[in-house]
């Protein structure tokens, strides 16, 4: 694989998502977020057990794994895609896409102390410099000049609420499955083990869903805001907009990302999320004819430039102790 092509896959999932969320966000209106989250699942599961079996690839998964495997499934299968459908029903795309896209932060601490990752100060200066580009793509410029110059109290522009709670274990349960990928897949092949996990992280939103579609509107659930049936009530242009989501937001999208965040350098490919509402304006650019504020590409800019300190941070770091080492000798 050329390095390019390597390139061009490793950005390719990011790319997928940014455009997969708005495509689910319409699809909430008329069905339980639960079957959302599982119809983007399932379909994907069988899609990347088809192509393992294509590829030539056994479905079997070592009996060292399978504990990691359910884990893995019932941490970024089930909670996962249940936080973040019920959180994209309950938050707007501005606060709550910030937080889902800041998961890199917490796949860093936990690859630093599970698996000695070096971060050094360049990759983590590259890791907040990150944050502050999703938060200059995600969020008005009124809001953060008024929290910039009154604090954290501003809450008449009603920036939180608790859809962003949902989101902000969204990321959570995403970053703590990023690692689980790694334990699953010590013995297994990742795109086998990445469609198991689908599949089983699946059957619980669908009993989930089918419980909550029993439950009356308005008993204070954090979905039950009408009442909504099991099956979802789409036209024909919602249900592509949900094969869109399913077969290349989340088959493609994760398979390549699992297996790509079960080897080599965990903390600098996950920081290629903070990319993904990057590409989620520019398709609205280039698609919707909607335009881009300063701000947001101000934000852009230093998302592209958090991205090449982490990547670089090893080289960078050295470099400046290599001059240090110089001055001194000299």
């Amino acid at each position: 694989m050329t390095p390019a092509l390597r390139w061009l896959l490793m950005l390719l999932p990011f790319a997928l998502w940014g455009t997969a969320m708005a495509a689910m966000t319409p699809l909430l209106a008329g069905a339980q977020p639960l079957m959302v989250a599982a119809l983007r699942l399932l379909p994907a599961g069988v899609v990347l057990l088809a192509v393992a079996v294509a590829l030539g690839r056994p479905l079997a998964v070592d009996a060292q794994d399978w504990p990691w495997l359910l884990l893995f499934a019932a941490v970024d299968g089930a909670l996962f895609q249940g936080l973040l459908a019920v959180g994209l029903g309950r938050s707007g795309a501005g606060l709550g896409s910030v937080l889902i896209d800041s998961q890199p932060l917490l796949v860093a601490l936990l690859a630093r102390a599970l698996f000695g990752e070096a971060i050094n100060p360049v990759g983590w200066v590259g890791l907040l410099v990150g944050v502050l580009g999703i938060l200059c793509l995600g969020l008005p410029a009124d809001l953060l000049r008024h929290w910039w110059l009154e604090g954290p109290q501003v809450s008449d522009l009603q920036a939180w609420s608790h859809g962003e709670l949902w989101m902000l274990g969204a990321a959570a349960a995403m970053a703590v499955g990023t690692v689980l990928c790694r334990f699953a897949t010590k013995h297994s092949d990742a795109l086998v083990v990445t469609g198991w996990h689908m599949l089983l992280g699946g059957l619980p939103l669908v009993l989930g869903a089918a419980w909550m579609a029993q439950a009356p509107a308005g008993d204070g659930g954090p979905w039950a805001a009408k009442a909504l049936g099991f099956w979802p009530q789409w036209t024909a242009s919602e249900w592509g907009l949900m094969a869109y989501a399913s077969l290349l937001g989340s088959a493609l999208a994760y398979g390549l990302f699992f297996w790509f965040a079960s080897q080599g350098d965990l903390t600098g490919f996950t920081a290629l999320t903070f990319l993904t509402p990057v590409f989620a304006l520019l398709s609205g650019l280039l698609f919707l004819e909607e335009s881009l504020r300063p701000l947001q590409w101000l934000g852009a800019a230093l998302a592209l430039l958090s991205v090449l300190l982490i990547h670089q941070r090893q080289p960078l770091w050295q470099g400046r102790w290599s001059n240090l080492s110089s001055e001194e000798k000299s």
